[in-house]
């Protein structure tokens, strides 16, 4: 779903609404007419007389003939609405299902939802769930500490000395070209089984943990071995939470030092291509291991920076950009002589996935040029970090500034700036292979509490762009027990198979003494977190009893739907699980006022409730409908959520059987009930076919997308199941039994005895909130193609939300081929809602209706629009006589049309357009649908759908090479003095690198991640709706185009959701005008112009405690570095050990410590 358009792009004038002019000179216009006097064109509805318009207009190649008059036109809307009318009387069956109810009114009671009450239960009910979770936490988080406080850092150890389950090892093993099988790994892996288990999707192992350990990290390792030793403790930890609580999904700690263990233990999923997975970038780890950020990234554009270690620090700055969350804020610039943004954002903006993306598309039009100039670059950066007027996180301030070196330490920019306080941090990074003094950068970070990072090559990018998370945990772990808060996650996609899940992070700190009375060590080891699938969260939630257009939705401080019916991403882990599901409440649904005060007193935790009146899309996104809702929230207590629930004013009551009368009290099978008779397939040639909802009626019930098979199924379980049975949920079950009977009844008074075909019907039907949908005559089931389940039936939505009866005509797209018009199959649904009033209670707990036989209606439809009646002939008009055109004789001068109110043909006077009903009617006849538009009788509804997946655009002609890759020429490779510079040094490494890991220039990482075959990556598209608009009554106006003018009549069905239309046929086509699309479109910017949404960011909240300072802080380890002067002998080396094939192993730069690296 989606959110009101701003703009797609550049927002430019709307065509559709100048395309109605006052008549030419060469238009025929009628008797008295008058030309307005010149000025500019005005709406034609303020124009011209509504009744009174063209009376007597002779007709092109018809000189008898006239367009027809209103009052004509007028009378054959009312023939066409009676007629309508008195069909869905006769088998519609709604007055009959009415009187069924209330002489059936001992089998049911009416039951109230109480929306206050009912979402405060529900909110305690998550509260308690996620309560469970986090003692579970807090147990891990104590217990880590302990461990590693006990642990005694051992310098000799060795990988023999380790036994572990490594969760690749199956895949590595599997892989002949995987390293640790040529190197053969020396670690004691131990080779686990496994059982399938259905709470994880996964198959798992429960007396042992899993390690994961990242593709560029060395497993053997002194600071990886002595990591695996000690959390090896927390295995027990695990097993005991699950004991305490069975329902316990993956419980997992992410240490510093990248190593994940989790439990239970299950094989890695591992990609087809290099797995970059990284618990440190997980969204949850980041937002477990720090406070919220506000970070200027400022980046060396210099001429200095040759073209390789150019393209390091874009890498560095897209890497860097994904270690932020949607809590922290961000801005990139460049800087030479001076400092400019490298994209269109011109402050901090929050760091979400849409931002980051222009981001990330900008840095690569960087171009080095001109001369360093830092003074530039830091200027920009404080200001942007002292700016006032802009929303930000307001905690963690921090300058990173990539480039390949310098003389200048701009002292008295940090003067100005950011001392004595410091309170912004800066950390520099040197990129590339250089001779430069470094004293510079190391000395810019150490004077700022910041930290120096080298990144000599590709290789090191991600772990010293991810580093710098350690010194901006050191005031959390300083805090102490202070900063120990759970927090809780946006909605993202679990890395192991659980699907969308929402984490409980806590962090885990080094307990540890730097040395006898030294100061506290100041490391974070980790964070510990523990999943809540979704799916565990909605099965506290109502689902039947709010009925098919009532949900409970909940959101977190940043506007995010954690639940909500349209969240759906298209995006799944198989694609790019790396990027977080953050569908916004007003993204979600179709924004408006009353939502944006929802949505920040929700975000505030406050409580409320508020009718309103809104737009919502209907399930199949084709049509929009204005509706009345109720909406009442509360916040979930000890989390950062708030939940609400959305109700129509129908769905205050429901129906909830009381079968206790039959035979309840008898322990016999369900099936002896009486009515389930009806659910048998031998029944269907006398009752019709029935569809039942699949829905879990029984834990042991077998699911199926198959209707058939999933009524077999159910009707085997019911053989062997008593009514009281604890195995099923009787509220499901016997509403079902109940509408089986009711609509049964249905069958025997009202359809069994009539005669469909003198109606040109090829069914009747009738869907009931208890998920039945019973289909007559049995065969017309083969046709059927609406969604057995009701809640997701568009048509049944609908119905409910909208009075008379609603017509929805067989959906098809202009690419593919048009409707087969064989054998009377085609059909057109026409359905409405069953109203009952019981006891001064109203609901709305069926939807009756029927289906029109496409090519008969079309005739009849004639027949109705003409000037004469079912008895009479056609009318003929003599050479002498004058007479109004109708639909039927002058089919070829006069076009008549149905269009639903999303703009969709339904019927048509044209034998050709038949196979076109479905089609929106702009792609029929753009003209006509233009001017219906352009006169109200119809508006447009653009909104976003954030949640698409799209196939990536083709790859643009870059030659041979590989992509991002510094490619010589042939003047370098002649030139000696290219061999000893750093680029042939930095290349040189690129390609030890390459022949480990394949693509790491690759510019998106969900191809190293995901499926090659299936590369699809979220995208916006653009979706356009079309409604009815404020006009009702009946209207008659002119589309001017010269010698091409056409006139129209337009007026609204009664009672229906029908526009009937009476035009002229196009005398040519000199008169094309701009053409409305309805289908929806990919947005190539991303949606909403970002440019122009951050300058109006949506009201939110960031975590209310912040940890950024600390009088405590040591700040003296800050980073250290040597420049490597490169020397012909070692070049020629490492050439000779490329062409031998025999790389040696690259290994992260380590610090002994006895705790861990930095």
């Amino acid at each position: 779903m989606a959110v009101p358009a701003r703009t797609c792009g550049a927002s430019r004038p709307d065509p559709a609404r100048t395309a109605l002019r006052w008549p030419s000179r060469g238009s025929r216009l009628g008797p008295g007419a008058r030309r307005p006097a010149a000025g500019p064109p005005r709406p034609l509805a303020l124009l011209l007389p509504p009744l009174l318009l063209l009376p007597l207009l002779a007709a092109p190649g018809a000189s008898a003939y006239s367009f027809p008059q209103q009052h004509t036109m007028q009378h054959w809307a009312r023939r066409l609405e009676q007629e309508i009318d008195g069909v869905m009387r006769i088998f519609g069956g709604v007055q009959q299902l009415r009187e069924i109810y209330k002489d059936n009114r001992n089998l049911f009671e009416v039951q109230e939802n109480e929306p206050q009450k009912l979402v405060e239960k529900v909110a305690g009910d998550i509260e308690s769930l996620l309560d469970r979770k986090v003692q579970a936490l807090k147990r891990l988080a104590d217990a880590a500490e302990t461990f590693q406080k006990a642990h005694r850092w051992q310098d000799n150890i060795k990988e023999e000395d380790i036994v572990y389950y490594d969760a690749k090892a199956d895949a590595e093993l599997d892989d002949p070209e995987s390293e640790d099988v040529e190197r053969g790994s020396k670690a004691s892996t131990l080779r686990l089984d496994f059982v399938e288990d259905s709470n994880f999707k996964n198959k798992v192992n429960y007396s042992y943990t899993a390690v994961q350990i990242p593709t560029d990290i060395y497993k053997g390792s002194t600071v990886i071995l002595n990591e695996l030793n000690w959390t090896e403790a927390l295995e027990n930890v695990f097993m005991e939470n699950r004991r305490q609580d069975p329902t316990l999904l993956w419980q997992v700690f992410g240490s510093a030092t990248g190593v994940t263990r989790y439990y239970p233990a299950t094989p890695w999923r591992a990609p087809k291509k290099i797995d970059l997975y990284d618990v440190r970038r997980r969204p949850w780890y980041i937002q477990g291991a720090s406070s919220p950020k506000d970070m200027v990234i400022i980046v060396d554009v210099s001429g200095s920076v040759s073209g390789l270690t150019l393209k390091l620090m874009k890498t560095s700055v897209c890497e860097m950009l994904d270690t932020l969350s949607d809590d922290d804020y961000v801005n990139v610039a460049s800087f030479n002589e001076k400092a400019q943004p490298v994209s269109c954002f011109t402050h901090l903006v929050q760091a979400n996935v849409r931002n980051k993306k222009v981001f990330k598309e900008a840095v690569q039009g960087m171009v080095a040029k001109g001369t360093t100039g830092y003074k530039a670059g830091f200027e920009y950066a404080f200001d942007q970090l002292q700016n006032p007027n802009i929303t930000r996180a307001n905690c963690n301030k921090m300058i990173m500034m990539f480039t390949d070196g310098g003389e200048d330490r701009v002292q008295d920019v940090f003067e100005k700036y950011n001392w004595p306080n410091r309170t912004v941090r800066v950390f520099t990074f040197s990129v590339g292979q250089h001779n430069y003094d470094v004293t510079p950068l190391q000395w810019m970070a150490c004077t700022n509490k910041g930290y120096y990072f080298e990144i000599p090559s590709i290789g090191a990018i991600r772990i010293n762009t991810q580093e710098y998370l350690d010194v901006l945990g050191r005031p959390m772990v300083l805090a102490g027990k202070e900063a120990k808060q759970v927090q809780w996650t946006n909605v993202y996609e679990d890395a192991l198979g659980l699907g969308m899940v929402v984490t409980g992070t806590l962090p885990v700190f080094n307990l540890t003494q730097d040395g006898p009375g030294e100061k506290k060590n100041q490391l974070i080891l980790g964070v510990m977190g523990i999943d809540v699938a979704l799916n565990d969260i909605k099965r506290l939630t109502p689902n039947y009893t709010l009925g098919a257009n009532g949900y409970i939705f909940a959101i977190d401080l940043n506007g995010y739907v954690l639940l909500h019916p349209n969240l759906k991403p298209q995006v799944s882990q198989t694609t790019n699980f790396r990027e977080p599901v953050t569908l916004d409440f007003l993204d979600a649904e179709l924004e408006d006022e009353n939502k944006e005060e929802i949505r920040r007193s929700m975000i505030d935790g406050n409580k409320g409730h508020k009718q309103i009146r809104t737009l919502v899309k209907s399930l199949d996104e084709r049509y929009i409908d204005e509706v009345t809702r109720n909406y009442t929230w509360v916040p979930i207590r000890s989390t950062n959520y708030s939940l609400g629930l959305v109700l129509p004013p129908y769905s205050t009551f429901y129906l909830q059987a009381n079968l206790s009368d039959q035979i309840l009290q008898v322990k016999l099978p369900i099936s002896k009930l009486k009515d389930f008779e009806f659910l048998l397939p031998s029944s269907f040639e006398s009752e019709g076919h029935v569809f039942i909802a699949p829905r879990e009626y029984c834990k042991d019930l077998n699911a199926s997308d198959n209707n058939t098979e999933f009524l077999k199924n159910f009707i085997e379980l019911m053989e062997k199941v008593t009514p009281d049975s604890k195995q099923c949920n009787n509220f499901l079950l016997h509403n079902l039994i109940l509408d089986t009977g009711i609509t049964q009844q249905l069958v025997e008074r009202v359809w069994r005895d009539q005669d469909l075909n003198t109606y040109s019907l090829l069914a009747v039907f009738a869907t009931t909130d208890g998920g039945i949908t019973r289909v007559f005559p049995n065969k017309a089931a083969e046709d059927w193609t609406e969604n057995p389940e009701p809640f997701n039936a568009s048509f049944y939505r609908r119905s409910l939300d909208n009075h008379g009866y609603v017509f929805k005509p067989p959906q098809q797209d202009a690419l593919l081929r048009p409707l087969e018009l064989e054998n009377d199959t085609v059909g057109i649904l026409v359905s409405t809602a069953v109203e009952l009033s019981l006891g001064g209670r109203t609901l709305r707990p069926a939807v009756v209706g029927v289906k029109l036989d496409l090519e008969a209606w079309a005739e009849k439809f004639k027949v109705l629009a003409s000037n004469r009646t079912h008895q009479d002939q056609p009318q003929k008009c003599g050479p002498n006589s004058h007479c109004e055109m109708d639909c039927e004789v002058n089919n070829e001068d006069l076009l008549c049309v149905l269009i639903d109110d999303g703009g969709f043909l339904v019927l048509s006077n044209q034998n050709h357009q038949w196979d076109q009903v479905g089609r929106f009617f702009s792609e029929v006849d753009a003209n006509l649908m233009l001017a219906l538009y352009n006169n109200s009788f119809y508006t447009r509804k653009e909104s976003y759908d954030y949640q698409a997946a799209c196939a990536p655009l083709p790859p643009g002609n870059l030659g041979a090479a590989p992509r991002g890759i510094f490619v010589p020429t042939i003047a370098d490779f002649l030139n000696l003095a290219w061999w000893t510079s750093a680029a042939a040094w930095s290349l040189f490494q690129q390609l030890l690198y390459g022949l480990i890991y394949h693509s790491w220039f690759q510019a998106d990482p969900a191809e190293a991640e995901g499926n090659p075959e299936v590369r699809e990556s979220s995208c916006v598209m653009k979706q356009t709706q079309y409604y009815f608009g404020s006009v009702n009554a009946s209207y008659n106006a002119i589309i001017d185009c010269g010698n091409c003018s056409r006139l129209f009549h337009a007026q609204r069905l009664i009672n229906t959701n029908l526009l009937f239309v009476v035009a002229e046929k196009p005398l040519c086509s000199q008169c094309e005008a701009g053409r409305l699309l309805q289908k929806e479109t990919h947005c190539p910017a991303d949606g909403p112009e970002q440019c122009e949404l951050v300058q109006r960011p949506r009201y939110r909240r960031g975590p209310h405690i912040c940890f950024d300072y600390n009088a405590t802080e040591d700040t003296s380890d800050c980073g250290r570095g040597a420049s490597f002067p490169p020397s012909l002998g070692v070049l020629v080396s490492l050439q000779l050990l490329l062409l031998l094939g025999l790389p040696p192993r690259p290994q992260p730069q380590v610090h002994a410590h006895p705790s861990r690296r930095l």
